[in-house]
This record gives C-alpha cells, sequence and structure tokens, in this order.
C-alpha cells in the first residue's frame, strides 16, 4: 500500500514536474545555439576558416562570455562556486546568498506581521476598508525600481545602511499579498459561524482568536508562499542602487560591469533554488500547522 501510494505520488506530483524541466532544458540550449551562433559564425570569418554546423554548435556550447550559456555552463559555475569555494569566501555563492537570504527573511518576518496587522484593522472597521484598502493597492503600482533608490538614500541620510534598508524594501513589496489574503481569510467564515460566536456573547477578540484567525490559516500560509519569493526580489533589488559587494544583486552587478554572463546566469539560478526553498519550507510549515488544526491531508 505504501508503494503504491509513493507511485501514485512520483507520478501526480514529480512526473509533470521533470516534464516541465526537460521542456525549458531543450528550449534553453535551443536559444543557446541561435543567440551564440552569430559570435562563432563572425570568429570563423574573421580567422578565415569554415565553420561546419557540427562545430557551429560546439563553439555555442563552451563560449567564455556567450550571449546565454547553455546550462551545463551555468551549471558548472554553480559547482564551483557553491561546492568548490569555501563558504566564508567572497567568490562563493553561499557566502552571497546569506547576505541576501538574512535581508529577506527580516523583511519578509516584517511583511508578514504588517500585513496581518493591516488586515485584522481592515476587518474590525469599515473605517479603515475603505479609506485603507485603496491605498494599499495603489502603493503597489509604484514600479520598485523607481523607489528603491529613494529608501536607500532616505535611511542613509539618517546614517542606516546595510541590511535594515535592503529589509524595509523586502517588506514593503511582501506585506501586500500578505494583507490582500489575510483580509479574504478573515472574511472567510460563514455569517452562521458568526451567529453563533455573537449567539455565546464572544467578544471580538474571541471571534477573532477562536473562528477568524483558524479559519484565515490557509490564506495565510498561501500569501506567505507568494510573499517569501517577493521578498527574496526586493532584497536583490536593494543591492542593485547602493553598489553592494556583497549578495546577489551584487553578484548580478559584477556580473554585468565585466560581461561575465555565466556568473549573471549562475547567480539567477542560486536566487530561484533558493526562493524554491523557502517556499517548500513554508508549505511544510502550512501542512504541519492544518495538520494540527485537525484538516485532511
Amino acid at each position: 500500500m505504501r508503494l503504491g501510494a509513493f507511485v501514485t505520488l512520483l507520478r501526480v506530483r514529480a512526473l509533470p514536474v521533470i516534464a516541465v524541466l526537460l521542456g525549458i532544458l531543450v528550449l534553453w540550449y535551443l536559444g543557446a545555439v541561435w543567440l551564440n551562433a552569430a559570435f562563432a559564425y563572425d570568429a570563423a570569418a574573421r580567422s578565415g576558416t569554415e565553420l561546419s554546423f557540427s562545430e557551429m554548435i560546439a563553439q555555442t556550447m563552451s563560449q567564455k562570455r556567450p550571449v546565454l550559456p547553455a546550462p551545463h555552463q551555468v551549471a558548472a559555475e554553480m559547482w564551483k562556486t557553491i561546492v568548490e569555494i569555501a563558504p566564508t569566501s567572497k567568490r562563493s555563492l553561499l557566502y552571497h546568498s546569506g547576505i541576501t537570504l538574512s535581508s529577506t527573511l527580516l523583511g519578509f518576518v516584517l511583511g508578514t506581521a504588517l500585513g496581518i496587522a493591516l488586515a485584522i484593522g481592515i476587518v474590525h472597521s469599515r473605517v479603515l476598508d475603505r479609506s485603507l484598502m485603496p491605498w494599499i493597492i495603489t502603493s503597489q503600482t509604484i514600479p520598485i525600481l523607481a523607489i528603491a533608490p529613494m529608501i536607500i538614500v532616505i535611511f542613509a541620510s539618517q546614517g542606516i545602511t546595510g541590511l535594515l534598508p535592503k529589509a524595509f524594501i523586502s517588506m514593503y513589496l511582501s506585506f501586500f499579498p500578505v494583507a490582500v489574503g489575510m483580509v479574504k481569510g478573515l472574511r472567510s467564515p460563514d455569517a452562521m459561524h458568526l451567529d453563533l460566536m455573537r449567539t455565546y456573547s464572544s467578544s471580538k477578540l474571541q471571534t477573532l482568536l477562536k473562528l477568524r484567525l483558524p479559519a484565515a490559516m490557509p490564506f495565510l500560509f498561501a500569501s506567505m508562499k507568494v510573499g517569501v519569493a517577493i521578498s527574496l526580489v526586493g532584497a536583490i533589488i536593494g543591492e542593485l542602487p547602493t553598489g553592494a559587494v556583497a549578495g546577489l544583486g551584487a553578484r548580478l552587478l559584477a556580473g554585468s560591469y565585466y560581461g561575465q554572463t555565466v556568473q549573471i546566469w549562475s547567480a539567477l539560478m542560486t536566487a530561484a533554488i533558493l526562493a524554491a526553498v523557502l517556499v517548500i519550507l513554508i508549505d511544510i510549515a502550512s501542512r504541519a500547522v492544518t495538520a494540527r488544526m485537525g484538516a485532511r491531508p
């Protein structure tokens, strides 16, 4: 029975993911050949030699500064900068990931707390619902690339640099999905359940703790998955306008300055993997909490 359940789980969850990854790899390799072929042909023309199709394919897979590096080039760079180099070295992606992760987690925690607080206020106050909710939505229409340098400058004018400004940018991005999700979750209980709490003469606090918050848990964790991913984006963006020397954003800057596209893509893939790990951890926490609350798997 357990073997059958494992096979079903593999077929339902793993196989679709593997199929999508294989499709992405095929398209990635085709894109690398297409975008890097021009340089290979130009190099052959300058040297006065003719390039066969197979030779062109081989060269597009091994260029030092390709327009689009091949997946195996990015994987080799990640192996070198994650496994072969010491984590304390400033050339290690683990070192830079730790710098970015610290501001990501701080911003995510602050954004989640702010989003929950705003949602509770909006649900319990019609004035806040009408006045605050439109501004929360409007705040996300401002391009973060435009506002991030302003936030950095304002904090720097007060002598605050380093972790906190980047965390504030992450908080600015991550509070929105949590606030919207929690408003929906806190309003999800049926009117019958709310009437029952009134029948028991429950206070607003008791209704919040005993009914609204438990009902909002699925909405909270769903919004937290979005929030933690966008919080990582905010932390990376916060490193770009400061000329940071550490963090995944710094690796992106250094790669763009020196035309090291393989370094840029390795930093991007590391950020994607880091975001996936954070989302998976939240999903595990979600399953544990909902199981503790008696939800069926």
